[in-house]
């Protein structure tokens, strides 16, 4: 049996989706940086690592900010594993793009590793994914929207 019952670890990923997609929604990304550890460390394969809870805030901020990633939707879980004994939380999150006018259903999945530190806090996060079917999936969408009459670049 790991250092916290699954319980816990069950209700501390439930409030990371619930302020994830709160934060998506509203565009401040404050409350989820508050979910790490002051020396968290987050691994994203394609913008690198990032070491502190401040770090972590201001990559998160300015990344989900920018276009395309501010027209993403809240990013539903669309399964998840608890390890228990290691008080990990291991899931496949969907990347949903907005609609860019056509109805079209524009995604693509991660796979995210969260290691639980106690007290409702993450110490550790990776996202791991494929670049190449992200890539192509924003091209597909942003081709959408310029179809739709609504050119790149614009909310």
């Amino acid at each position: 049996m790991g250092a916290h019952s699954r319980q816990e670890i069950e209700q501390a990923f439930a409030r990371y989706q619930e302020v994830a997609a709160a934060c998506a929604s509203s565009g401040d990304w404050s409350a989820w940086s508050e979910l790490f550890t002051e020396d968290a460390t987050y691994v994203e394969h394609f913008f690198g690592r990032f070491q502190g809870r401040r770090q972590i805030h201001d990559w998160i901020s300015s990344t989900m900010s920018a276009y395309p990633n501010r027209l993403m939707a809240p990013f539903p879980v669309q399964w998840h594993v608890v390890d228990e004994d290691r008080g990990w939380v291991v899931c496949c999150v969907a990347n949903v793009m907005e609609d860019p006018g056509d109805g079209g259903d524009y995604r693509a999945v991660n796979w995210t590793l969260l290691k639980y530190a106690g007290g409702g806090q993450w110490h550790y996060e990776e996202d791991i994914y494929n670049p190449g079917e992200f890539q192509a999936m924003v091209q597909a969408w942003a081709e959408a929207r310029e179809r739709s009459g609504r050119p790149a670049g614009q909310a």
